[in-house]
């Protein structure tokens, strides 16, 4: 029954006039003018004012008493979950958002609690939505009361005279239909929430479930949407916005209607000024905000580490990593500006460790997240690599510690053959006499092999392997000299927590990304103390990459066969850095050498997240000494381990780079594209490259030479040394 029906039953209604329409009472009137509007409008005269308001709340009371035996009785347990099955966040170790997840129905709804919601934004809901909130017990009687005069004056509904709770009572059971009967059951549901929640858990489930619209549900995702900002810092002008779009998501969406937007915010306003919660002068700041017109991105910070959490933990809702939201970012950029100068498929990944914890403080799986052409999807820090020479300060840590040699021995770096293999060093030279100290820092190869021959390759991947890094060879054959230099597979985070182990004093231990995780395994030897003092002491003096600082961190590079992989592993007292940059897909890459692109990035981290350059503390029974000064036994390389020298001359000639069937990217299609370099082993000099059919210039003393190619296609490449032997492959560029 209409109340304008009851009214003119009991004389209110003026006859043989007719009536006046009104516009009915809005929120953003003042109260006063529903009252007035009855007495004007001819509904009631002005002396039955008294009668006409007992009938309205009488017929309430029955008509509630019908409509709330109807509703109660059929009322199920109130589900109170629904908050709680939102989206899965993952955070860093301060609570900042790395990156968010949409529910199974493409929603964001982030997790969120009243504490993490600047003041101001409940000043003004509580003055726009519920000024009694903090005194009712679920409902608000008098508000109910006014709204039942409105719909009598008006004939519709002007105004739900909800509470926030019955607001809260809507979101959990959502209902299309505004009648008696639906307000009667949100009448029901807010009383059982008042006498089941506080105050403060009942405004989290409003926070959490108000729709902001589109996918948007709950402030902090409308605030980080909207503002690109977590809700705890909001200004007067953000707030209310935020107040007024839940009464008409839709409607109000500044991305779609930012001139609905700013009117809803201002009315916002002005109902502060009116109860006193903002000064005038406060609302016009307020107002001269700018309304935003776009939606902001959401965070998407360490990618990878993000669904790593999520695959391990998939019924957990948030995820807080040890990582450092800021050198996360930081480094994110550095891994994406690097990039560009190495060609246009090329990726990297950064790793940082804390020495102390073994916690990984940032994660960059990937130069770009978003970029198939650079493999972004793949986590380029899990991924199975060849270390190159990065492996070395191990052999050199082994054999100090076992009294093979010290870092002032003598070694021998000289044409040198184990059966068929001649190792030759990067540059093809060869230094002669040097110490073990100058041999490491150089990273020659002759003299690691050496140590290596001494100490066994078993024993060294047994070493490795027990400090817990995952070893994994071409074949299950017993494992070569090669190994140590990258004859092997390993991933970028084994690499760091070893060099961790060596910053330790030799003490590695597991990474850990997910805060508040035990280690899985314990902490496990990588070197005695003595020998990683040792090796970390030769390893800061080695010589920087150009315009870097010399002796602030101890550090490492390794280039893979074929330009495959560029990698530089680096500490300081309290870090450990590593670095690769390659390509995802194992394409060579020409130039790519571990000194000239992954050492400048690894640098390039240090100086962003600030450098602690003292080491461990010298032990007390170190030796330092020249090499006259050592003990007999350890001035030069004991020899006894069967070794043939060999010439130059007595290795067969075999080109050693491109690899035969090899795609090589020169970058053809640039302006900048790169020349093919070529490598060749073994033969007897001056060497003459041939490809095509066409030589490349006379013949050379150098084992290497540069051909520019003039298109993409298939390439011959042959070489030619004195005595006329000869090696060719076929290779295509692009």
């Amino acid at each position: 029954m209409k109340f304008q029906r009851l009214l003119s039953r009991t004389g209110g209604a003026r006859s043989g006039t007719q009536r006046k329409t009104r516009r009915p009472w809005t929120p953003d009137r003042p109260k006063q003018a529903s009252l007035r509007s009855l007495r004007t409008l001819g509904c009631v005269r002005p002396g039955k004012w008294l009668t006409a308001s007992a009938l309205c709340a009488g017929t309430i009371i029955v008509g509630s008493s019908i409509n709330w035996f109807d509703a109660t009785r059929t009322l199920a347990p109130l589900d109170l979950t629904q908050a709680a099955r939102g989206s899965q966040i993952v955070t860093d170790r301060n609570g900042v958002l790395l990156r968010a997840f949409t529910t199974q129905d493409g929603r964001w709804r982030l997790p969120i609690t009243t504490a993490d919601v600047d003041p101001r934004f409940f000043a003004l809901l509580k003055s726009y939505e519920d000024r009694r909130f903090e005194h009712h017990r679920g409902v608000d009687w008098r508000a109910l009361l006014r709204a039942a005069l409105q719909f009598a004056a008006s004939g519709h509904i002007a105004s739900g005279g909800s509470t926030l709770t019955m607001q809260v009572a809507r979101l959990l059971e959502p209902r299309e239909e505004r009648s008696l009967a639906a307000k009667v059951r949100q009448i029901a549901r807010a009383l059982e929430l008042e006498s089941r929640l506080s105050k403060r858990e009942i405004l989290d489930l409003y926070l959490a479930l108000a729709p902001y619209g589109g996918n948007l549900e709950g402030v902090r995702a409308a605030s980080l949407a909207y503002f690109g900002k977590e809700p705890r810092r909001l200004s007067f002008g953000e707030a209310a916005l935020l107040v007024a779009l839940p009464q008409s998501p839709e409607m109000r969406r500044p991305d779609r209607g930012a001139g609905a937007a700013r009117a809803a915010r201002d009315r916002v306003l002005d109902r502060a000024v009116a109860n006193n919660v903002l000064t005038p002068a406060e609302a016009a700041l307020a107002k001269s905000e700018p309304v935003p017109h776009l939606r902001l991105a959401f965070p998407v910070l360490a990618p990878h580490a993000a669904e790593t959490a999520l695959r391990l933990a998939p019924d957990t809702r948030v995820h807080e990593l040890n990582i450092d939201a800021k050198w996360q970012q930081t480094l994110e950029a550095l891994a994406r500006d690097s990039v560009q100068r190495v060609g246009a498929k090329a990726s990297a990944a950064i790793l940082v460790v804390d020495n102390a914890t073994g916690e990984v403080r940032a994660h960059v799986g990937a130069a770009d997240y978003f970029s198939a052409e650079r493999g972004g999807g793949i986590d380029m820090v899990e991924a199975l690599r060849s270390p190159g020479s990065a492996l070395k300060p191990f052999i050199y840590a082994l054999a100090f510690e076992n009294g093979v040699a010290h870092p002032e021995t003598m070694l021998d770096d000289r044409p040198s053959r184990w059966g068929v293999w001649q190792p030759e060093n990067f540059d093809l030279a060869y230094q002669g006499a040097v110490t073990a100290r100058r041999a490491l820092q150089m990273s020659l190869n002759v003299p690691a092999i050496e140590l290596l021959d001494q100490i066994g390759p078993a024993r060294f991947l047994a070493r490795l392997r027990n400090a817990g890094a995952e070893i994994v060879l071409s074949d299950d054959s017993a494992p070569g000299l090669a190994v140590g230099l990258g004859g092997l597979g390993i991933r970028l985070g084994d690499l760091a927590r070893l060099y961790a182990g060596l910053a330790r004093g030799g003490d590695a231990l597991p990474l850990i990304e997910e805060a508040g995780l035990a280690p899985k395994s314990a902490r496990r030897p990588i070197a005695e103390p003595l020998a990683a003092w040792y090796v970390g002491d030769i390893l800061r003096g080695a010589p920087p990459p150009q315009n870097a600082p010399a002796g602030r961190i101890a550090y490492k590079t390794g280039t893979s066969y074929g330009y495959r992989d560029a990698i530089a592993v680096g500490y300081d007292r309290r870090h450990t850095i590593a670095v690769w940059a390659g390509r995802p897909d194992n394409a060579s890459v020409p130039g790519l050498v571990g000194r000239f692109v992954a050492a400048p990035i690894l640098f390039d981290a240090f100086a962003r997240i600030g450098i602690d350059p003292e080491l461990p503390p010298k032990p007390r029974d170190a030796l330092v000494a020249r090499s006259s000064a050592l003990p007999p036994p350890l001035r030069h390389l004991r020899q006894d381990a069967p070794k043939v020298l060999a010439s130059a001359n007595s290795a067969p000639l075999r080109i050693a780079f491109p690899p035969n069937g090899a795609r090589v990217d020169l970058g053809l299609t640039r302006s900048d594209a790169s020349a093919l370099a070529l490598k060749a082993q073994g033969g007897v000099p001056p060497l003459t490259w041939i490809v095509n059919g066409a030589p490349l210039g006379a013949p050379d003393l150098r084992r290497q030479a540069n051909w520019a190619a003039d298109g993409a296609g298939f390439a011959q490449v042959s070489v030619i040394d004195a005595k006329g032997a000869t090696d060719s492959v076929t290779v295509r560029v692009e």
